[in-house]
């Protein structure tokens, strides 16, 4: 394009060289309805303010005055293209990739695409109990840690610094927890398919039965800081309102949508993992509004304390208490016996020691396995978790081979963020803050 044919404005002014038309997609037109209408509007970009807006969420607003006249949301900054790079890696290397989406719950992403394969495998009925047990009892942990964010981070957009510092504060107390379980404490890749990656290590049970004391006593406190607060309540209270009908239009899931009254939640209306077997109760509220999303949460992570305290009396004392943490079929269970040492998780050395001087065999199956995976039968399904977003599901397609046809995800960050323009328009400009923290989006599991 040359300057003669047009220029960056649209005015068809010349100009040397050439030149580019930089004008944002359509924000020309977005600028130009508002100006064509008889009254004046202002279009602005907002943001960052909550912390998934960081250069990553762009709200284009319309404004009259302060009242927000309609809201548009601009995504796709943070792409990284985890789902097609998934096509390019064995079926157990995914879990290294899908772990990175939503990286403030990333074992929720692992649990849905192992779900997916071993549905895929037919082999869902044969992972190991204490497996089910050790998968739910991180993943809890996780939803309490997800859930501390999302309240730290609320409070500082609202202005209570002291909040977001106890809220973080208490997250490195779940990091540790991951840290000494898988190695890592984000993007672990633990949950694989057929089981987890490894066994707890010794002194783990003794530790998270420390979190658990430690936060049934920190939660109370938060709430104490927050319940009652007058200037919260009063930026939280009838602020973004969607009902259940509003919820249901939008697919909308999770504290959402049982902050509306609705008590979906997959742990106990699609149950997986074994979570039938657990008794905790599910909260909601009746406010549709962000200080009922608030409470919601807030009660969710008691009640993730309460499932966490059964896991632990199951794999002390219960039927969970010994046995494998992965498949006993050998050509699908992970081949390496993991452990943790000094440089990160690994082969045991006594692993090692077995392949490369005692069997011949083993070293054959663990290079074959680790190279070129396990075939999965030819099929497509689907499989969902209760993440602490919502429904978190994995659209798995196999053609038969030992890499994955096709891996979608249903993110539920995705799917509630189209809320925002349903709770803000008609509102006032500050209450945006509020209403998309309140849907809690992560960026990473929106972009993929």
């Amino acid at each position: 394009m040359t300057a003669t044919d047009y220029d960056a404005y649209g005015t068809g002014e010349a100009a040397e060289g050439t030149v580019y038309n930089v004008n944002g997609q359509d924000w020309k037109e977005v600028v130009d309805a508002a100006a064509s209408g008889d009254e004046d509007r202002m279009v602005v970009n907002m943001g960052p303010q909550h912390p998934s807006t960081h250069g990553v969420l762009r709200l284009i607003l319309t404004l009259d005055g302060e009242t927000v006249d309609e809201a548009r949301l601009g995504i796709g900054y943070l792409h990284t293209g985890i789902e097609k790079n998934m096509e390019y890696r064995t079926w157990t290397q995914g879990t290294t990739f899908c772990t990175r989406m939503d990286y403030l719950a990333p074992l929720f992403n692992e649990a849905a695409y192992c779900l997916a394969v071993e549905k895929l495998l037919g082999v869902t009925d044969d992972v190991p109990e204490r497996a089910q047990v050790i998968r739910v009892m991180m993943m809890e942990v996780n939803r309490i840690s997800s859930h501390l964010v999302a309240i730290a981070t609320f409070g500082l957009e609202l202005g209570a610094t002291t909040v977001m510092l106890n809220g973080f504060i208490e997250r490195e107390y779940a990091l540790d927890i991951f840290e000494m379980v898988a190695g890592l404490r984000m993007n672990m890749a633990y949950i694989r398919p057929g089981g987890v990656a490894q066994d707890l290590p010794p002194g783990a049970i003794d530790k998270i039965g420390d979190f658990v004391k430690r936060e049934k006593q920190r939660l109370k406190q938060l709430r104490k800081l927050l319940d009652a607060n007058p200037v919260f309540v009063a930026r939280t209270k009838d602020i973004a309102y969607l009902d259940l009908t509003g919820c249901m239009a939008l697919g909308v899931t999770g504290p959402v949508l049982r902050s509306a009254g609705l008590p979906w939640d997959l742990r106990k209306t699609q149950p997986y993992c074994g979570y039938e077997t657990y008794d905790f109760d599910v909260p909601t509220q009746q406010t549709c509004d962000v200080y009922g999303r608030y409470l919601v949460r807030m009660a969710e992570m008691e009640e993730s304390l309460k499932i966490i305290e059964q896991c632990l009396d199951r794999l002390s004392s219960g039927s969970a208490k010994s046995g494998p943490v992965m498949i006993e079929d050998k050509k699908i269970g992970w081949p390496a016996q993991l452990a943790l040492g000094p440089d990160g998780m690994g082969n045991s050395p006594n692993h090692i020691a077995h392949i490369m001087g005692q069997s011949m065999e083993a070293l054959i199956h663990h290079f074959k396995l680790v190279t070129e995976g396990f075939r999965v039968p030819a099929g497509q399904v689907y499989a969902a978790v209760e993440s602490p977003r919502g429904e978190l599901g994995c659209h798995a397609v196999s053609d038969g081979g030992t890499r994955p046809y096709r891996v979608h995800f249903r993110d539920p960050s995705f799917t509630n963020l189209q809320a925002a323009p349903a709770m803000s328009e008609g509102g006032q400009v500050a209450d945006i803050i509020a209403a998309v923290a309140s849907i809690d989006p992560v960026m990473g599991g929106v972009d993929r």
